[in-house]
């Protein structure tokens, strides 16, 4: 600040400039490509976000002289969905057609200085971002883009609002809670032990500003690496043993896992990954899984989700920071219930087969 006193002000660099600063850039910035980097597009966020439903991409438009091959290697992709404002990478369109409007909006054919402004240093000529429509939006309706495949929680967190019903709402599950149940039934060392195991086998969470946590899906399905890791806290000591001896010996730990379930369940080999789940879902598991449900469900105090839903109805919509907060608290217990239901499920298939082996055998019985 003191070498360029004559060109900055410091007034203007003060800690609430610089949150003012830092939220825009971190809800309105998006990465163009990969040789610009993250940009500001001005207009670009006039358009709010709706999960599976936007009416507009953006996609960066290139000079169209490059070879064939590479236009046609990028035409080939036009159909996906080009990823858009917020946090994705943006796909370079070759249609010469596009090029034109594109050119006819930015002035590029009759301003030459603006075209060298606009040009890229690799000096391919100007780079123009166009916004396509993919569907036809009724005169006065609002305008759609998306920001990504986001639950809730993601959209809460990073740009402040929901969305009812979203399809792609998660549920955390912070690795620290697991082990605090584990400490409820073990010694530390013990619960040091198997968690060692665990990520000696190479597993691990999601990890997001230094946190460690697993997800629960939109559907109440766990990540599969939860599973194994209350599997290996639960195994019988002999077991665990033998696990902890195969993976200090071998050399590839790929697989262990596998084996000892294959062994312990009188399986053959199958290495898919609902066979896993299946032979995973055991009957302590599914318990442990009901008591860690209980335990997240009790950081929303003592009101219960028909309570939320009541008070959601009474919730004015100018409270914008009470009603979302409502909202997301719903979507993460209503995925609760469905962890709920997805464990009985689970114990049901798992006692099944038991039901089915017993009975083969007294059949055999009876014919000897």
């Amino acid at each position: 600040m003191d070498s360029a006193a004559q060109s900055l002000n410091p007034s203007f660099f003060g800690i609430e400039d610089y949150f003012a600063a830092k939220s825009l850039i971190s809800s309105r910035s998006f990465e163009i490509d990969e040789y610009h980097g993250f940009g500001m597009v001005p207009l670009a966020d006039l358009f709010n976000h709706k999960t599976g439903a936007e009416d507009v991409h953006f996609t960066s438009v290139s000079s169209d002289d490059e070879t064939d091959n590479d236009a046609d290697e990028v035409n080939s992709e036009t159909d996906v969905h080009v990823n858009t404002v917020h946090g994705e990478k943006l796909t370079k369109n070759f249609d010469s057609d596009k090029n034109e409007s594109a050119a006819a909006i930015t002035g590029d054919n009759t301003d030459s200085s603006h075209s060298s402004e606009c040009s890229s240093v690799s000096g391919d000529g100007p780079m123009v971002l166009e916004v396509i429509m993919v569907k036809d939006v009724k005169a006065g309706a609002e305008v759609f883009n998306t920001y990504g495949l986001l639950g809730n929680a993601a959209l809460l967190h990073r740009y402040g609002f929901t969305e009812p019903d979203n399809p792609y709402d998660i549920l955390n599950m912070d690795l620290e809670l697991v082990l605090q149940w584990g400490l409820s039934l073990f010694s530390s060392r013990y619960c040091r032990g198997r968690l060692s195991l665990w990520r000696r086998l190479d597993y691990s969470g999601c990890v997001s500003q230094n946190s460690e946590y697993f997800e629960i899906s939109s559907d109440g399905e766990p990540q599969i690496e939860l599973l194994v890791l209350l599997y290996i806290i639960l195994l019988p000591e002999d077991l665990y043993r033998k696990l902890d001896l195969t993976t200090s010996t071998a050399g590839n730990t790929n697989g262990c896992i596998d084996m000892i379930l294959t062994k312990k369940h009188n399986s053959t080999q199958d290495n898919s990954s609902e066979m896993t789940k299946d032979l995973l879902l055991t009957e302590s598991v599914c318990s442990s899984l009901l008591e860690l449900a209980d335990m997240r469900e009790s950081f929303y105090g003592s009101s219960s989700i028909n309570d939320d839903i009541e008070a959601l109805k009474r919730c004015c919509p100018v409270e914008r920071k009470l009603y979302h907060a409502l909202m997301l608290r719903i979507s993460e217990r209503r995925i609760l219930e469905k962890l709920r239901n997805y464990v009985v499920s689970a114990a049901g298939r798992a006692r099944s087969p038991k039901t089915a082996n017993t009975a083969s055998r007294k059949k055999r019985l009876k014919k000897k």
